[in-house]
């Protein structure tokens, strides 16, 4: 019987990965403690497991004998989408707990997952301290970044995992960045040479038939969608709604989120948010305020000033210290990305999960709870805890269990095992 502990559990994916790889090769597990601090996903966790995991990690001690210790912890300081405090931050030191637990139990082996931003936070010191950490403690490791869209999860998520034991693992597993994005998947999914390697999957293969219509956009907002794609929907597929970037995007001012806008109107908003990255402006990453005058170098129509104060009583546009910036409101939108039924998801995120939207069946909806599980690979037997808020919130925090069961697949073939 291999026995583990299953620390910052959340909703029980590493956990369930674990088990389907243990199981499948006959091998019995049991959990013998579960920690997760969050009150929601606990409940979530004991709706499936049939225990309670609600507890503060820095309150377990005096565990029993224990072979496996798994932890995803938390990784906001190490995010490239936080303020990468690291240690700094109260989170960033509960990796030493992980260490005390580990110290206190010497378990054979240990799986922690996080965000590949650890591997370069600080100029990668904090990385080193934690791989430091391990082997002051006598552990080997070996770690590795992986893509959950090169293991079954049409999801682009790349993430680090850890490997560490009492002997130096072997692990056949490459470190692989996977496709870049949505756009870029089809080509590289293609290629001959990864066929043996890794198991891909699309969007398309994880669409519900018939959900309920509780998830179909707001009629308003699917009329504004149908004048700018032209009644021609599948031009959806792929689009991202922002008003900060241009591209394959579609504005506030594209749909007339804030009151319908002119031809020039479109045209002026677009030319505006193309140009004010341009390096002639200045060098802000996130693009520049632009006075008339430059606006005037690439906006070429006469009707300027008619077209500037039609977009600020709009409130499309503002102007202060004598220059203009959009006035961007893109979390209003109803759906903030469209996914392309013939390619793989945008990382899934706690923020923003419920926001994804897809045509499909002749609907435009968003993604519905089941739908993003099964975009981390959670079987359908998994129950979602029922109130939708929350199931998205967990399922955007969530690993992908396909790829902690190929690890433990990996681990399990290439390395002697007894518990």
């Amino acid at each position: 019987m291999t026995q583990f502990v299953d620390l910052f559990c959340g909703t029980g994916g590493i956990r369930l990965g674990l088990e389907q790889a243990f199981n499948e090769k006959g091998l019995k597990t049991e959990c013998i403690k579960s920690a997760e601090i969050d009150t929601f996903a606990a409940e979530t966790y004991k709706l499936n497991f049939k225990e309670d995991p609600l507890c503060d990690v820095k309150e377990i001690s005096k565990l029993p004998h224990f072979d496996v210790l798994l932890a995803g912890f938390p990784c906001q300081p190490f995010s490239y989408a936080g303020k990468q405090m690291g240690f700094s931050d109260t989170r960033g030191t509960l990796f030493f707990e992980v260490a005390r637990i580990i110290k206190e139990n010497r378990p054979k082996l240990v799986l922690l997952e996080n965000v590949r931003g650890l591997t370069t936070h600080d100029k990668g010191r904090t990385f080193s301290t934690i791989l430091n950490t391990l082997s002051e403690l006598g552990y080997h490791y070996e770690y590795r970044i992986l893509n959950s869209s090169n293991y079954g999860v049409p999801q682009n998520r790349v993430r680090l995992y850890i490997i560490a034991s009492l002997v130096q693992p072997k692990v056949t597993l490459n470190s692989d960045l996977g496709a870049t994005d949505s756009h870029s998947f089809i080509k590289y999914s293609s290629e001959p040479s990864l066929f043996d390697e890794y198991s891909f999957k699309k969007v398309k293969d994880i669409l519900e038939d018939s959900p309920d219509h509780i998830y179909d956009c707001s009629e308003e907002f699917i009329t504004k969608l149908k004048i700018v794609t032209k009644n021609d929907l599948s031009k959806l597929n792929g689009v991202r709604l922002i008003d900060t970037r241009h591209g394959n995007s579609i504005h506030s001012w594209d749909i007339g989120r804030k009151g319908d806008c002119t031809e020039h109107e479109i045209e002026f908003m677009n030319l505006l948010i193309s140009n004010r990255r341009k390096h002639i402006f200045g060098t802000q990453q996130d693009g520049k305020a632009l006075t008339k005058e430059q606006i005037k170098t690439f906006y070429s129509y006469s009707d300027i000033d008619e077209v500037i104060n039609s977009l600020l009583k709009k409130g499309y546009l503002s102007l202060k210290n004598g220059k203009f910036n959009p006035v961007c409101g893109n979390m209003s939108f109803e759906v903030f990305k469209f996914l392309d039924p013939n390619s793989i998801s945008i990382t899934l995120t706690a923020a923003d999960c419920h926001k994804l939207g897809i045509v499909h069946n002749g609907r435009v909806r968003h993604l519905t709870p089941r739908e993003c599980a099964r975009l981390q690979g959670y079987p359908d037997s998994y129950i979602l805890n029922p109130k939708d808020y929350y199931a998205y919130k967990q399922i955007g925090n969530a690993v992908s269990v396909p790829v902690i069961k190929t690890i433990f697949d990996d681990y399990l073939d290439n390395n002697k095992w007894s518990a």
